[in-house]
């Protein structure tokens, strides 16, 4: 039976995914891999797979705050990376759990499994806990100056 998630995110109501749990440090996102979910291959894409990944495994790292008001702070995605071991069809399964957290950070690591429980997608995450930030008219202003300077510099 399928849960609220604990932020609203349009984009995962677009795609159709569902919430199936996310407390003490795991979380399982649930998806019937449709037509428009497909790449040129006719399975999951693999952007959808590291969304679900991605959500998966934030849910397990702010599962960690649900006894602070509001569910305590948000996070960020800091850093993710992916392997792809098969394709994603029918009901697929996005697992994450959380490796190791700071006050600030959350380690975790989350995989994706077709209808017969093999894994298709593996993927390891860092988030960074932070409190709300301004969305909308927000300043986004330039550098004061470069921080390098010469050849080969950015």
């Amino acid at each position: 039976m399928a849960i609220p998630f604990a932020v609203r995110i349009p984009f995962i109501e677009q795609i159709g995914c569902e919430m199936q749990r996310y407390e003490n440090g795991e979380a399982e996102i649930t998806l019937d891999v449709q037509d428009q979910h497909t790449n040129s291959f006719g399975v999951a894409h693999g952007g959808l797979m590291m969304t679900l990944l991605d959500v998966a495994m934030a849910h397990a790292a702010r599962s960690l705050n649900l006894d602070q008001p509001d569910g305590g702070p948000g996070l960020v995605t800091i850093e993710m990376k992916t392997t792809f071991m098969r394709p994603g069809l029918g009901h697929i399964r996005a697992l994450g759990s959380v490796l190791h957290s700071t006050a600030s950070m959350a380690f975790t690591e989350g995989k994706v499994l077709d209808s017969k429980g093999r894994v298709c997608a593996h993927a390891t995450a860092t988030f960074k806990f932070l409190r709300a930030l301004p969305v909308s008219d927000r300043e986004v202003r330039p550098a004061a100056k470069p921080l390098l300077h010469g050849p080969g510099s950015d």
